[in-house]
């Protein structure tokens, strides 16, 4: 008796939507073990490699139900969401508006597409999208707290904040609109609130920095310090935990016995911070400590408000030895020193707007200066059009842990730095430096104004509108002179 392909499709979907996702792949399979040309089988394999990582067997399995079945809206907007996960980016959005064309009403594919567009930096082409997915389901809270990230990268905090709102009205629990309430708070400048909000981060990312199964409690302001050790620990980003280390300072006076837990990279360079009383690389045993605070928790445990920013600088500088290595190695100057860093981490995910090409700074390199690079890592174009241009110095093979770029930092006289780990590190020496920002900044950097109430050395200068370094190469480079 030949087998019922639907009542062994249906079976598949059963375990699939229990979780149970071995079963599900068996019965998907042994669909197409009798039928090898049976559409939905092959697209909810591909919607499970898609969700087991294996983006590129999704693709061609989605692919190719596709090409049994090329008119449902569905197998197209899953395939987009593959080819979002892979990073191309273009190629999902060609798939999200096949979805759109071919079934308008999906307000999935709506909210979809707006994530693409989002992405790509068409903040207004994403605002529309997911005003269209709300109109065809206003209880969307997805689309919702989406739209409330777009607006934010419009430089409307009021109306982010609003939707975020919504969306959590719509789902209490959404944990991702909880957090991103944090950051439009927290752009906005309402430290009061954005702070405590920023809390839901560990629910939202998955994280267990909050809770790292150690029994000493969580440090969030009380109990008083005086007489006890706090073990503070790196949680999120290199220039995160280079912005919190000024609280070192802050906790040892009010009596914290101060531990700092913090990757290799930057051990040497957080043991110069005032009132560090041992530092610990991750991954070596910890000694004995009462309470525990997650670096990224210090301004709410330390009750910090816009005013009350403790921007105190320097707070770290080079060790010593490595600070005299550079200035013997670099010799006297004959001109300006002038240090560079034009991209991020690529795995950041607002690296696409932070970043920009090396071939983009050309303009800078025609000034009277000598510059050097303090970029650890490039990227090939990058690495190519260093070498084609030739008038900036290459420090990489030097630049082992953050200790060494901070030696090259201060025998610079300007640092030039998007968005990085650089920029914190020049600020949180005191020395001069000017932030290259993107039109929808972190956080942080706040909006509407050229400083920083961080890093008193430092000097914003933002894109008028989004995607436009050029103005921005342009006046950096008339002002070095």
């Amino acid at each position: 008796m030949k087998p019922d392909p639907l009542r062994l499709y249906q079976a598949g979907l059963a375990h699939h939507q229990a979780g149970r996702l071995a079963a599900a792949e068996a019965a998907y399979r042994e669909v197409l073990a009798h039928f090898p040309r049976q559409p939905d089988a092959l697209h909810m394999l591909g919607v499970l490699a898609h969700q087991a990582g294996r983006h590129e067997v999704a693709v061609e399995l989605i692919g190719k139900a596709i090409g049994i079945a090329p008119k449902q809206a569905a197998f197209h907007n899953n395939l987009g969401s593959c080819h979002e996960a892979r990073g191309d980016l273009d190629a999902a959005l060609v798939a999200f508006r096949r979805a759109i064309a071919l079934q308008p009403t999906l307000p999935e594919a709506h909210n979809n597409s707006g994530n693409v567009l989002q992405a790509l930096g068409d903040c207004e082409g994403a605002i529309a999208a997911y005003r269209q997915a709300l109109a065809l389901r206003p209880a969307y809270a997805e689309a919702q707290d989406n739209l409330g990230a777009a607006l934010q990268a419009a430089g409307r905090p009021e109306e982010a904040i609003a939707a975020h709102r919504q969306a959590l009205a719509l789902r209490p629990d959404h944990a991702g609109a909880q957090w991103n309430l944090a950051y439009a708070l927290l752009l906005k400048g309402d430290f009061a609130a954005g702070w405590a909000q920023n809390e839901w981060r560990w629910r939202a990312s998955g994280r267990q920095a909050a809770d790292p199964g150690w029994s000493q409690p969580l440090w969030l302001g009380t109990p008083a310090l005086a007489g006890r050790t706090l073990l503070v620990h790196h949680e999120q980003g290199l220039g995160d935990t280079l912005q919190m280390l000024r609280y070192v300072p802050l906790l040892a006076a009010q009596g914290a016995r101060v531990l700092l837990r913090v990757p290799a990279t930057l051990a040497d360079l957080a043991a110069t911070v005032p009132g560090v009383a041992a530092v610990i690389r991750e991954g070596e045993p910890l000694p004995a400590f009462d309470l525990h605070c997650p670096c990224m928790s210090l301004p709410l445990a330390c009750g910090t408000l816009l005013e009350t920013i403790p921007a105190t600088v320097p707070y770290l500088a080079a060790p010593e030895a490595v600070r005299s290595a550079w200035q013997a190695r670099l010799g006297p100057a004959q001109r300006r020193r002038v240090g560079l860093a034009w991209s991020g981490s690529a795995g950041h995910r607002n690296d696409r707007n932070r970043s920009l090409p090396f071939a983009r700074l050309a303009p800078l390199l025609d000034a009277d200066a000598e510059f050097h690079s303090l970029q650890k890592e490039y990227r090939a174009a990058d690495a190519a059009a260093m070498r084609a241009d030739g008038r900036i110095i290459d420090h990489a093979a030097d630049l082992a842990t953050l200790a060494d770029t901070a030696g090259l930092i201060a025998a610079l006289d300007l640092v030039i730095a998007v968005d990085t780990a650089v920029a914190h590190l020049a600020g949180a020496m005191g020395r001069p430096a000017w932030l290259l920002l993107p039109f929808a900044p972190d956080y942080r950097w706040l909006l509407g104004r050229d400083d920083s109430p961080w890093y008193p050395t430092l000097r914003l200068f933002r894109q008028p509108v989004a995607g436009d370094w050029g103005s921005v190469v342009g006046r950096v480079r008339g002002l070095i002179g």
